[in-house]
């Protein structure tokens, strides 16, 4: 499913390529500080699985971190780390959110860190107008590449039409767009939007739908347009769920991307979507309607002793009750998810 076959020469030509870029989780210390020795871990061993990028300061990230000052220092560790730890290019996405002067300036300081990317969060938006919000889109991509965003509702986002999807793909500084709905017919008006606004050459798509992971990044999308049945595919991921078990998400990506495009799909990489749904489930929290999705992350890198604690910056984000039930079930029935040997065997150096 590669959109090319020569190899990405730059940050930007990896995210247009599509690729693995887990959201990047916060590691902090008992007193909700920034934990520095295990959050540049977790970079590397982001790094070490293979990922193709790494998303910073988005919704796994913790949103507060722009309250408790510290988005610029953990944009900085992450954009530090990755270049310290290998010389691949690797795609930095910054999230960027609030209103035009916040996001600008939040996008600008990830542009002067060197990331490739900016993951515009319009949530604060809600209930404008959706020709106010292209044009905040619009402002944010003078400054750096932009990546559209849908958001699930559950965790602050609403949804948009085509109508804007068609707009918001039109502007020349997109590069990207996160399809994180969890609904199938809003992924079908994103992906519809992008064909409308003819950018599917230009456009590369990621699924943020992490009850559907797999499923979205095999299957092909058909638009009518001008008479034609125009075919689009997902072509990356963009993932909370992917900050975890990232080297299995990683070779889980091999494979899909071996699959040609015309080529039947094994169905034993048919049936692995269900069973990432699964996983996704417990760890998210699907069941509580993801209230102890952050946390729910934060367990399993702490059982696989990346992290210290589950702490997070807002006191009521917790594990919810029956959760660690729910995670000890998936390992338990899903162990060829988990990647437990290749953090034990990375760990003491990813620490050091």
């Amino acid at each position: 499913m590669s959109m090319t076959t020569t190899t990405p020469e730059t940050p930007l030509d990896v995210l247009r390529s599509g690729t693995v870029i887990p959201a990047h989780v916060l590691s902090l210390t008992e007193d909700l500080r920034i934990d520095e020795r295990r959050q540049r871990a977790l970079t590397r061993y982001y790094l070490d699985a293979g990922v193709g990028g790494i998303a910073v300061g988005v919704h796994t990230t913790q949103f507060g971190i722009r309250a408790a000052g510290m988005y610029a220092d953990v944009l900085r560790l992450a954009a530090e780390t990755t270049r310290a730890w290998t010389a691949r290019p690797v795609a930095l996405v910054a999230g960027v959110t609030g209103d035009t002067a916040q996001a600008i300036d939040e996008a600008e300081t990830a542009a002067g860190l060197g990331y490739t990317s900016a993951l515009v969060n319009v949530a604060a938006w809600r209930g404008r107008p959706e020709s106010d919000i292209v044009a905040h889109v619009s402002a944010v991509g003078e400054v750096m590449p932009v990546m559209g965003f849908a958001l699930l509702p559950e965790v602050g986002g609403f949804h948009l039409s085509r109508a804007f999807w068609r707009e918001l793909a039109s502007l020349p500084s997109v590069v990207g767009i996160k399809l994180a709905p969890f609904d199938r017919y809003r992924t079908l008006d994103i992906v519809g939007g992008v064909v409308d606004a003819r950018a599917e050459e230009r456009i590369t798509l990621y699924t943020g739908n992490d009850d559907h992971i797999v499923l979205d990044l095999l299957q092909p999308f058909r638009i009518p347009r001008d008479g034609e049945q125009v075919t689009v595919r997902i072509r990356g991921g963009l993932l909370g769920h992917w900050s975890v078990w990232t080297k299995r998400a990683v070779e889980q990506f091999a494979r899909i991307r071996a699959v040609p495009d015309d080529a039947a799909v094994p169905a034993d990489l048919l049936a692995l979507d269900s069973a990432v749904t699964d996983a996704n489930g417990a760890v998210y929290d699907a069941r509580n309607a993801f209230a102890g999705c952050i946390p729910g992350c934060h367990e399993v890198l702490r059982r696989q002793g990346l992290f210290a604690g589950t702490w997070c910056l807002d006191p009521d984000e917790t594990l919810s009750p029956g959760q660690l039930d729910e995670i000890d079930r998936v390992i338990r029935e899903h162990p060829d998810l988990t990647d437990d040997e290749f953090v034990a065997a990375g760990l003491e150096r990813w620490l050091a």
